[in-house]
């Protein structure tokens, strides 16, 4: 009784749904694509830092380097609680056991900063440090969720924009929405300028902030929609 029961169920379910999909395809629709896009300047520039005692051939140590880079964001203002983490240290222990040189240490860190020219601040002051092993790993904005919301948003107006005014132009009107199917597009971003350029001016009195940017976080959506057509 039961296995009737469920073979009964089953096959009213799947005829409803075979119905719904049938009064779909049979409606008259207009189907049309709706795109969005928005640039958003980053808030977020992630900047890895290595200190390495080789670099300077052992005439400081690592945690004296360290102690003097974390004074100087400091001065430049970086929350060091919030936007500075260590990420890896190692050393070159196994080649002193095989060669007998000497042991260097070194040490990665990551910084956040949230605008270009503290970036650029950044490179500068700890080139005159001795320490220039920095490179930008990532830039990202902090709301970013929020403009993807935004931009989807443009998105299904615009859609619904190019139906209307299509169905208009053959003297018809686009109804309620029967289908929709997002595509999804992220661009990342990558430094504009150089940073190259900041060091090497880290020792020049004479030498001021250049005009430092990055390139906007470009994001864009796509969605299909069908649009009943009345």
């Amino acid at each position: 009784m039961r296995t009737s029961l469920t073979i009964l169920f089953m096959f009213l379910f799947f005829s409803v749904f075979a119905q719904d999909n049938k009064n779909f395809i049979d409606q008259n629709y207009i189907e049309v694509t709706g795109k969005g896009e928005m640039e958003i300047t980053p808030d977020e520039i992630y900047i890895q830092i290595v200190i390495n005692e080789s670099d300077n051939k052992g005439k400081e140590s690592l945690e004296m380097l360290e102690k003097k880079m974390l004074a100087k964001l400091q001065v430049i203002g970086i929350d060091l609680k919030k936007d500075f983490s260590v990420k890896d240290i190692n050393s070159n222990f196994k080649n002193y056991l095989l060669k007998k040189t000497d042991i260097f240490t070194s040490k990665e860190y990551q910084l956040i900063v949230h605008t270009a020219p503290v970036a650029g601040r950044v490179y500068r002051e700890l080139e005159a440090l001795g320490i220039s092993n920095l490179s930008i790993s990532n830039v990202d904005h902090s709301e970013i969720e929020k403009f993807r919301k935004e931009v989807k948003i443009k998105a299904i107006k615009d859609a619904q924009d190019k139906a209307t005014s299509l169905a208009t132009a053959i003297g018809q009107t686009a109804g309620r929405a029967l289908y929709i199917r997002e595509n999804e597009s992220f661009y990342p971003m990558m430094a504009k300028t150089n940073m190259m350029m900041v060091r090497g001016a880290a020792l020049d009195e004479s030498y001021s902030e250049p005009d430092i940017e990055f390139e906007k976080i470009r994001i864009e959506y796509s969605v299909q929609v069908n649009f009943e057509l009345k």
